[in-house]
């Protein structure tokens, strides 16, 4: 009983890469496309998350800051710090990391897998920086979707367990990871 719940989660994970691989691409392309375009120009991305999503922003920056597959010299990548001392809530952190740290042609990476009420404010907040966003979201986003930009491209993950969408998001940071290096650098031999 308990391998084959073990199966299913597998299986699970894999139907959700499957069905969303082909909506995704176009979008995920054109957020390589803007984060190559921010950081080419000078300007910064900055990656926050919520809750469990912090992680994931974190991991994006280090495979950005970093490397990922190919050495390539580091990029204009941080994470932001959710835990941040001296503020009533991580939310709190955020927005006022994004306020102090964030120019125009910065871009906002923000990972919400779980649907927190907090990202509508912090896209906001970034927009009043004059920063694009490109937001890794899961299903419960209707609340802050309207506060999307048309300068905004989110990576929407439908599936009702965080845990795939957190998955998915893992898969998405690959894949801007090597769009980016494929864009700066070429094809890896």
């Amino acid at each position: 009983m308990l391998e084959q719940r073990i199966q299913q989660q597998f299986f699970e994970s894999a139907d959700l890469l499957y069905q969303v691989a082909e909506n995704l691409a176009r979008p995920l392309a054109v957020a390589a496309q803007m984060m190559v375009d921010a950081l080419t120009a000078g300007g910064r991305v900055w990656c926050a998350g919520l809750g469990i999503s912090a992680a994931d922003a974190s991991y994006a920056a280090a495979l950005l800051a970093g490397r990922f597959e190919q050495e390539r010299p580091g990029l204009a990548v941080m994470a932001l710090d959710a835990q941040a001392q001296g503020y009533p809530d991580p939310a709190s952190a955020l927005m006022r990391q994004i306020q102090t740290l964030g120019h125009p042609g910065d871009l906002l990476l923000l990972f919400e897998c779980q649907g927190s009420g907090a990202a509508g404010a912090l896209l906001q907040v970034a927009h009043a920086q004059e920063m694009s966003v490109i937001a890794l979201s899961g299903t419960q986003d209707d609340d802050w979707k309207s506060t999307l930009l048309d300068t905004d491209v989110q990576l929407r993950v439908p599936h009702s367990r965080f845990a795939r969408v957190a998955e998915a998001h893992r898969l998405l940071s690959h894949c801007l990871a090597d769009a980016i290096d494929v864009q700066l650098l070429g094809a890896a031999e």
